[in-house]
């Protein structure tokens, strides 16, 4: 039966409303105080990752070994006012793409030939007005990154120890998440102790639901403009016990039935996302955990929607688990530490990860076990100075299927960070 009329709909344009005239208020009444002249107009900061991976894969024994340049960020900020600020953040990954054009005088017989260069992505992933008014009330407004995870905190490659980022928070959901949207956040408590993030933004759309990756390419970026038929809401907490040591977590809930292209599914699809963290962070020890649940309502119906759809549209069209669940634990110590006081450091580390994009099924949706992964990762991380680091693993994922379900990948990279 078509679903009635989800009240979310009905209260979301005017709690839209009421949101967009507070920042609008507080924006006009902090702008028409007296500010001091500042000289900063503009600033930059960014980062970037380039990699190296060796396979040993018993699903895939051909599978060649692979340099790439995963990414290159940049975070250009426009300061409007010292309070009120434009944020950015441009994403060159893989090397960009690109399309020349040449004169090919033999091989075309005079002709001109259009190449494509590259097959990476430029993306726009922040753009947002931010209106800070104090410590403990704040806003933005346009695209922004959501609170979700340990990458929401921790996301640039001297933040992780790994040459790619964590395997089960990038495999179930889009990481680092960004939407559209409405934001408030701020930090109060014991001298801003706890920091807190209230958003409102668009929701998922459930054509790029699948078996492997969950909701992870549900995030709306196949079309010019985004869907806005159903939208969501996300809460997100961390508490910073001492300056080493925070606990935190967050909820996503909201529909990704209307975002399709196509009206297409007469049931809801509501996407709830759980998770709970910890970080731990000292000059010598470092460690991160995370466990994460996922729920998608009506999975199975889902599931025979996406089974329909054109090959054009460039989705998995594969059926979609009705729960997903991941758990991680990374540790790494200085072990330059235990022998004086050095301004770089080496870390050895190690991580352990599960995650299932299929932890819950229904009806004729098959449990495929394939998709019940482990993962071990062991390796070092040297940092020369602070904003340079190079990195060295061996991991094994194992696949819960039967034999061959091994696959093995030594990686060496480099990370580095700007401002």
């Amino acid at each position: 039966m078509p679903p009635g009329i989800d009240p979310m709909k009905r209260i979301l344009p005017v709690t839209a409303l009421i949101c967009t005239a507070m920042i609008a208020s507080s924006a006009i009444l902090h702008a028409q105080e007296p500010e001091e002249e500042f000289e900063k107009r503009f600033d930059i900061h960014g980062y970037g990752t380039i990699n190296f991976f060796m396979y040993d894969w018993e699903t895939d024994p051909a599978r060649r070994n692979a340099i790439d340049l995963e990414r290159l960020v940049l975070y250009p900020v426009a300061y409007l006012t010292p309070s009120i600020l434009v944020r950015a953040e441009i994403e060159f990954e893989h090397g960009g793409t690109g399309v020349t054009m040449e004169f090919d005088r033999f091989e075309e017989f005079g002709e001109f030939e259009a190449e494509i260069e590259k097959g990476g992505e430029v993306i726009l992933d922040q753009l947002h007005v931010q209106i800070e008014l104090e410590q403990g009330i704040n806003f933005r407004v346009g695209r922004i990154r959501l609170p979700v995870g340990v990458l929401a905190y921790e996301h640039e490659p001297t933040e992780y120890f790994t040459t790619t980022r964590p395997e089960m928070e990038t495999s179930l959901t889009p990481s680092i998440w960004y939407e559209n949207g409405i934001e408030m956040y701020g930090k109060v408590l014991n001298d801003g102790a706890l920091e807190y993030h209230l958003l409102l933004v668009n929701g998922l759309d459930a054509t790029g639901f699948s078996s492997a990756t969950w909701v992870r390419r549900g995030i709306q970026k196949r079309f010019e403009f985004v869907n806005a038929e159903d939208f969501a809401g996300v809460a997100g907490l961390q508490y910073a016990f001492t300056p080493q040591f925070a606990l935190g977590g967050s909820v996503y809930y909201g529909n990704s039935a209307n975002n399709r292209p196509k009206p297409d599914l007469e049931v809801d699809a509501h996407v709830g996302v759980y998770e709970a963290h910890a970080i731990v962070e000292t000059p010598q020890f470092q460690l991160r955990a995370m466990g994460m649940y996922g729920t998608l309502e009506n999975a199975d119906p889902v599931s025979q929607a996406n089974r329909n759809l054109s090959n054009n549209l460039n989705v998995k069209r594969t059926p979609v688990g009705s729960a997903a669940a991941g758990a991680s634990l990374e540790a790494g110590y200085d072990v330059l530490s235990l022998f004086g006081d050095y301004s770089a450091t080496l870390f050895t580390f190690g991580r352990l990860e599960y995650y299932d994009s299929m932890a819950k099924v229904e009806g004729d949706v098959f449990d495929n076990p394939r998709w019940d992964r482990r993962v071990w990762t062991t390796g070092v991380n040297v940092r020369p100075i602070p904003h340079l680091v190079f990195k060295g693993q061996y991991s094994q994922r194992q696949l819960r299927s039967e034999a061959p379900n091994v696959e093995n990948t030594f990686s060496v990279g480099v990370g580095f960070e700007f401002e």
